[in-house]
């Protein structure tokens, strides 16, 4: 199992401004399905550890190199306040070796 390795970095505004955010064109079906299990825009903390910690429970599925960088594709269990812990992709990109993974998005897979 291939692991995400190195250090990681999630935006705040990643967080409240995208995927907890009910009123965001792409982000507010995102946001009904991390409330749901027990996320809240007022404690973004929570939903910014869990992912961050994502890949640290779960192996990388794909990894492809673009412009942009390294970009890998983590999927399975996300810790989540109310236990339930369902599966959902992360994805992160790297821009160089000497940088951190940064999160680009997170959805839940069927």
């Amino acid at each position: 199992m291939i692991r995400l390795e190195g250090q990681r970095f999630v935006e705040l505004a990643k967080v409240v401004d995208y995927l907890l955010n009910a009123e965001h064109a792409d982000g507010g079906s995102k946001s009904a399905f991390f409330t749901r299990f027990g996320f809240d825009r007022d404690r973004p903390e929570e939903l910014l550890d869990a992912l961050a910690s994502h890949p640290d429970r779960n192996a990388v599925v794909s990894v492809a190199i673009s412009p942009f960088g390294s970009k890998s594709v983590v999927e399975c269990r996300i810790d989540t306040p109310d236990g339930r812990n369902p599966c959902i992709r992360t994805v992160w990109i790297r821009e160089g070796d000497a940088s951190p993974h940064r999160l680009v998005t997170a959805y839940p897979l069927p």
